[in-house]
């Protein structure tokens, strides 16, 4: 009977070949309003002008809060096994506000 119980509660995530190749993405702009948060994945390429947004995922408040639990638990992890990441001062530098709140990881 707990099995069938634990098989209820399971969910079947379907993972296509093309999404499983992944986007490459070196910049994440962070917007949001009081009913969701907008992460825009942008790959940027040194020296061209134009960066292409690679993806763009939407997210309930309470998932964003989740998403910033998980990522603090799992840079914690890789830190613990592979060393301090170290942040690099490339980040942009020229202003990236689209006329809202806005935050840059």
């Amino acid at each position: 009977m707990a099995e069938e119980i634990q098989n209820q509660n399971q969910i079947n995530i379907e993972l296509t070949e093309e999404i499983a190749e992944g986007q490459y993405a070196n910049l994440a702009m962070i917007a949001h309003s009081s009913s969701e948060f907008v992460i825009d994945f942008i790959k940027l390429m040194p020296g061209l002008p134009k960066a292409k947004v690679k993806s763009r995922i939407i997210i309930t408040p309470e998932h964003a809060k989740r998403l910033l639990a998980a990522l603090a638990d799992n840079i914690q992890k890789f830190e613990a096994s592979f060393g301090e990441i170290k942040q690099g001062n490339d980040a942009p530098s020229f202003p990236m506000n689209f006329g809202g709140t806005i935050g840059e990881a």
